[in-house]
C-alpha cells in the first residue's frame, strides 16, 4: 500500500493533461513529472542521430546514451537532454510527427517506465502520459483518463503552436497528425493508450481549465487526509 499519493493523468494527445496536471501539482504542492516530454526528447535524440527505430542493437547503444533530467521552474517542467535545455524544440511538429513511433517500442517504453517508477517511488507526485495509469503506476490512488471533442483538440493545438512561432501550415494538418497519433497510441503492441478500469473520465470539451482543476481537486481531497 503506498504511503505516498500517486495521481496518474492519462488521456489522448492535446486535450490539456500537462496543463491540468501542472495546475494540480502546483495547487497540492506536489511534484510534477512530465512524461511525455521524456519519449518526445528520446525522439529528439533519434531525430539528430538518425537512430533506426526498427534496428534493435541501434535503438539499445542510443539509449545507453540518453540522459534526462527535470528541473523546475514556478511548476513548468524543463526538461534536459545530456545537459542541453530542450524543452521547447520536442514540441515542434518533427518530434509531433515522429514521437508515437519512438514511444511504441518496446525497449524505448522499458526504459523510461524504469526511470519514471524511481521518480515516484517515494514523493507526492502528479504524472501525466497515456499509461500511467495502467502500466506505470497500476496502484496510484488516483486516476485521470481525459478526453475532448478531436477538433477542439486540434484548434487548441494550432492555437498553442502559433502563439510560439512555429511552422505550421494548416490546422488540417494538425487535426491529421493527432488522428495519426490517437490510432498509434490506442493500437499499439507495448501498454496502449486505454483507460483504466478505475479512472475518472475528464471530457473537458467545454470546460475552462479553472473548471477542470476544480474537478480534479473534488477527486483528490478525499486522499489527501491518508498522506
Amino acid at each position: 500500500m503506498r504511503k505516498n499519493l500517486v495521481v496518474a493523468i492519462d488521456g489522448y494527445s492535446s486535450c490539456g493533461k500537462s496543463t491540468l496536471a501542472k495546475a494540480l501539482a502546483k495547487k497540492l504542492d506536489f511534484i510534477y513529472i512530465d512524461s511525455g516530454a521524456m519519449y518526445r526528447a528520446v525522439t529528439l535524440f533519434f531525430i539528430r542521430n538518425k537512430v533506426d527505430i526498427n534496428n534493435e542493437e541501434s535503438v539499445k547503444d542510443a539509449l545507453q546514451h540518453i540522459e534526462l533530467n527535470f528541473h523546475a521552474r514556478d511548476y513548468e517542467s524543463h526538461i534536459t537532454l545530456n545537459g542541453e535545455e530542450v524543452s521547447e524544440e520536442i514540441r515542434q511538429m518533427p518530434v509531433s510527427e515522429n514521437v508515437s513511433e519512438v514511444s511504441a517500442n518496446k525497449l524505448v517504453r522499458h526504459d523510461m517506465v524504469k526511470q519514471q517508477q524511481r521518480m515516484g517511488k517515494s514523493k507526492n507526485i502528479v504524472m501525466d502520459g497515456r499509461d500511467i495509469g495502467t502500466a506505470v503506476f497500476a496502484d496510484a490512488q488516483v486516476k485521470f483518463f481525459m478526453t475532448a471533442d478531436p477538433k477542439i483538440r486540434a484548434e487548441r493545438r494550432y492555437k498553442e503552436l502559433l502563439s510560439k512561432g512555429d511552422n505550421v501550415t494548416t490546422l488540417e494538418e494538425v487535426f491529421e497528425n493527432l488522428a495519426h497519433r490517437d490510432y498509434a497510441d490506442t493500437t499499439r503492441k507495448e501498454s496502449p493508450l486505454v483507460r483504466a478500469e478505475d479512472a475518472t473520465i475528464l471530457d473537458n470539451t467545454e470546460l475552462t481549465q479553472e473548471e477542470q482543476l476544480d474537478f480534479a481537486l473534488e477527486k483528490v481531497k478525499p486522499f489527501l487526509e491518508k498522506i
